[in-house]
């Protein structure tokens, strides 16, 4: 049985609508992150500064890893989307300079109090030695995840002449590496970055 004509006129009108509602809810869902990243990076009052370097988080989305727990089962820094990740690199053996970095994010994400559950924390290790089983239960609450070294080089961005091992990253709540803290930092000075950043946004 044929349409009446008056159905067939009204199914565009119909469709038009149902475009403009998904437009408009995939807009809202957006917004807060939009608002974040336009006071964080646009809306700069005279005299705010930051510690870490900002990185433009369009050009350093997680990429493909291949990255394994430490039972060697696939696990991805994906898997902590919707959370913001203090991130560190090194190798299984764990220098001074590392433990030192383990300790930093562990007391970072204390310090920020009621809002630490949006913060994750992840060390990529580089090579597939073993772990000090002391080490990680001193640090528990800690991703072990273990990547390929030349992918994590191709994709963090380290300062003229340095490597990865030297900074401490964050990746935002969608997926994307927006900022690197120097080597040697000041605790203090990353809390207060970590605190702005939560507090702009309103998502993770």
């Amino acid at each position: 049985m044929e349409a009446s004509p008056s159905n067939k006129t009204d199914m565009p009108e119909v469709r038009k609508q149902t475009n403009w509602t998904l437009y408009l809810v995939m807009a809202v869902c957006a917004a807060p992150m939009i608002f974040s990243y336009l006071t964080y990076y646009l809306i700069k009052p005279e005299g705010r500064t930051n510690y870490g370097e900002l990185i433009d988080p369009r050009a350093y989305p997680i990429p493909e890893l291949s990255s394994k727990a430490l039972d060697g089962k696939p696990a991805a820094l994906q898997d902590l989307h919707g959370k913001w990740i203090m991130l560190q690199v090194d190798e299984s053996a764990c220098a001074q300079p590392c433990v030192d970095k383990l300790f930093y994010l562990r007391q970072l994400r204390l310090t920020q109090g009621k809002e630490m559950d949006r913060i994750e924390r992840v060390w990529l290790i580089t090579d597939d030695a073993p772990l000090d089983i002391g080490l990680m239960k001193q640090y528990e609450g800690t991703h072990f995840l273990r990547v390929d070294a030349k992918k994590l080089a191709a994709w963090l961005p380290v300062t003229e002449g340095g490597n990865m091992k030297n900074h401490i990253f964050m990746i935002d709540p969608l997926g994307n590496l927006m900022m690197r803290f120097p080597k040697d930092p000041d605790a203090n000075k990353i809390k207060k970055d970590i605190g702005k950043l939560l507090k702009a946004s309103s998502i993770g």
